[in-house]
């Protein structure tokens, strides 16, 4: 009878020793988290990435630079790709973070006119010469619903 109750003590002590190491296991990880992982998991997966497509008039290669800077200047924008044929502009972002009319705006603040906002007059006249377009110049030339 002694033995079988020492077993037990034994048992449950070797339980509850095993449980304590867990817990230190599970509170060692959390002070080790990452900012990543506090992010992952203090809600900033609710991240929801756009694309849009849009007209913006421009010349050759060096604008092409210009306008994708300035889009990508635009916190939440992680990607712009500016066709120089189609007079188009593709981006992705994050609507959390912005929205379509901060990245034409941008883009106008750079000299170049979207098909929603005017080019800065200023901007414009800052530009190199084989970036100065027609203002009458047709956008969205790939037929992409705006």
């Amino acid at each position: 009878m002694k033995k079988t109750m020492l077993s037990a003590a034994v048992i449950m002590a070797l339980m509850v020793s095993s449980c304590k190491s867990e817990v230190k296991t599970e509170a060692e990880t959390e002070t080790t988290a990452t900012p990543e992982t506090e992010m992952a998991t203090s809600g900033a997966q609710d991240i929801t990435m756009v694309e849009t497509t849009f007209g913006v008039r421009g010349n050759c290669g060096m604008c092409k630079q210009t306008i994708e800077k300035a889009a990508q200047s635009v916190a939440g924008v992680s990607s712009a790709n500016w066709n120089v044929d189609a007079k188009t502009i593709e981006v992705i972002f994050d609507e959390n973070t912005t929205d379509k009319m901060a990245i034409h705006t941008a883009i106008a603040n750079s000299g170049y006119d979207t098909d929603q906002v005017a080019g800065s007059e200023e901007a414009y006249k800052e530009l190199p010469g084989c970036c100065k377009y027609d203002h009458e110049m047709e956008m969205n030339q790939s037929g992409t619903k705006i």
